[in-house]
């Protein structure tokens, strides 16, 4: 167990909005709602935990962005590239933007298969196959 995350903790801008986004994707990854408070929630699959609050007022501006120093985006495994595919319909019917379109899904090179999108706070996600 030494060296596995225990959890990551992320500040949003908008809650409301990364809780309904956050919420189906991690339930249909495995994850559950581990806690609830007013400024945030997290989600737990073993022995660790994702957890989103949200950002204070004074600290909003400048917006986050993922070219900037910090977190860049998560990457999570899928158990096959039918589920990339699965998951790539749910997000087109929730008109969530798929990332590098022109090259889905080899957008991560000739032999990665994955499906590239964002999160609200343009938090880039992948869900990668095998």
């Amino acid at each position: 167990m030494r060296g596995v995350i225990h959890h990551i903790e992320i500040y949003v801008h908008d809650l409301k909005r990364s809780k309904a986004f956050w919420t189906w994707l991690l339930e249909a990854l495995g994850y559950k709602i581990y806690q609830q408070w007013s400024e945030g929630i997290s989600y737990i699959l073993n022995d660790s935990y994702l957890c989103f609050v949200q950002t204070e007022e004074a600290y909003l501006a400048p917006e986050y962005h993922r070219k900037r120093t910090g977190l860049n985006h998560l990457a999570f495994h899928l158990d096959s590239r039918q589920q990339v595919d699965q998951f790539t319909e749910m997000l087109r019917e929730k008109d969530i933007k798929i990332l590098y379109e022109e090259k889905h899904p080899y957008a991560g090179g000739k032999n990665y298969y994955a499906v590239f999108f964002e999160d609200p706070d343009r938090i880039k996600v992948e869900l990668v196959a095998p």
